[in-house]
């Protein structure tokens, strides 16, 4: 017979009006509690990482290649879809996706409103997964018809809504280069990210449209955009795309372009890190003060075993046995809260957010179960680590003085 197991047994199985069962209840609580927390913490934290993350990447991507200039506005000088780096992207280790577009700035008139926007154009390798979730009234514009051009644009709701348009509704858009020049174009679909320098400011419609503007050829094109298979690897592959590149190139990642808010979700990161811990040594001093708690309430207990001639290492494993016990109810509560509550919110987007502050609608949940897993096993190592030190209390506890112990 495991005796310490035994005897942590009848402890745990203490009536349930006893002050025992009460502090029991009320360590396994703070550990269900810490760990919900810890569980929806990091869901959420990764929820507004990923969403603001496929905001930007919409119209930044990972990577965007363009000609070396040192014109700081949005005319573009044409980068041809021969070079050798838009041929063989697919080859370079890292590389998932490349796309071709070009941008031209205007203005868009209605009889009442105007609207300066930039029109980007992108043809049929442009990848609309990301933008799908976007979309929220309308269709996707079509491109890279196969003749002509196409006169399909997507538009910002906010630039819907400073114009008065709807979905289906035409309007022209007045192009400032040696001559104006205006375009009528037709609104197929509405889009919002929440980013108010992207729904303020960018139009996506054919890249042909742009190429007929400014003159150039079908392979002519404004900048490359490439998509790697791991962000967390975009320095490794920026410099492997880097060395594929031609002399007149210039490269520029997202984390470059739009360093402020990569700075930010760090910071997230930072005060997220912050939070777990203070959340774990506060779950931690709770276990030692339970567990001093249970020793104390049990002392005469603990000098009739002495007395019986227990040492102190069968003692000590008794009530870490105990706060085990503790431990995975703990656990198993705080799972069940805490996944729970996340699939709620997921599923049903019950706490709802102010786009203009937060980027987005709702809280997002972002699964990560390595990380939840993760989670688990350190708090049973921590608190299991912790345990041990009121269970040194024992080896101070005299059988004569315990015997005669009154609580």
């Amino acid at each position: 017979m495991n005796v310490p197991f035994f005897l942590a047994r009848r402890i745990r199985h203490a009536p349930t009006a006893s002050f025992s069962a009460t502090v029991t209840k009320v360590g396994i609580a703070s550990i269900a509690v810490g760990l919900a927390v810890m569980i929806i913490s990091f869901a959420v934290l990764f929820g507004f990482k990923r969403t603001i993350q496929q905001k930007i990447f919409l119209f930044g991507a990972h990577m965007q290649v363009s000609r070396f200039t040192l014109n700081l506005s949005y005319e573009e000088p044409p980068l041809f879809l021969r070079t050798n780096l838009y041929k063989n992207a697919g080859q370079i280790s890292g590389v998932s996706h490349i796309q071709a577009v070009a941008q031209k700035a205007g203005i868009l008139k209605t009889p009442d409103e105007l609207a300066g926007a930039v029109l980007k154009g992108v043809g049929r390798d442009y990848n609309w997964d990301l933008f799908r979730e976007s979309i929220i009234a309308g269709k996707l514009p079509a491109v890279a018809p196969d003749s002509g051009y196409s006169t399909e644009i997507l538009m910002s709701r906010r630039m819907a809504d400073q114009l008065r348009l709807k979905v289906g509704e035409g309007v022209p858009m007045y192009f400032i280069g040696n001559q104006l020049r205006a375009r009528k174009l037709k609104v197929v679909g509405i889009y919002e990210t929440g980013l108010e320098e992207f729904d303020n400011t960018i139009v996506l419609g054919d890249i042909r449209l742009i190429q007929r503007l400014n003159n150039w050829g079908p392979d002519s094109v404004g900048r490359y955009e490439l998509f790697v298979s791991d962000f967390d690897r975009l320095d490794q592959t920026a410099r492997r795309v880097f060395d594929a590149m031609s002399p007149d190139m210039r490269l520029l990642k997202v984390t470059d372009q739009y360093r402020p808010l990569f700075d930010w979700m760090v910071l997230l990161d930072r005060n997220t890190a912050v939070f777990l811990v203070l959340i774990l040594f506060v779950a931690s001093f709770n276990m030692v003060s339970v567990l001093l708690v249970l020793m104390m309430e049990r002392t005469p207990m603990i000098g009739l075993l002495k007395a019986l001639g227990s040492n102190n290492q069968l003692l000590r494993r008794i009530f870490f046995y105990v706060g085990l016990n503790m431990i995975i109810w703990g656990l198993l509560i705080g799972n069940v809260v805490g996944i729970g509550l996340c699939w709620l919110q997921d599923a049903y987007q019950l706490i709802p957010l102010d786009p203009k502050n937060y980027y987005m609608s709702y809280v997002p949940i972002e699964w990560d179960w390595t990380v939840i897993i993760i989670l688990n096993i350190a708090t049973i190592i921590l608190i299991a680590a912790v345990l041990w030190i009121p269970t040194l209390v024992i080896n101070r506890i005299q059988p004569v003085r315990a015997l005669v112990f009154k609580k």
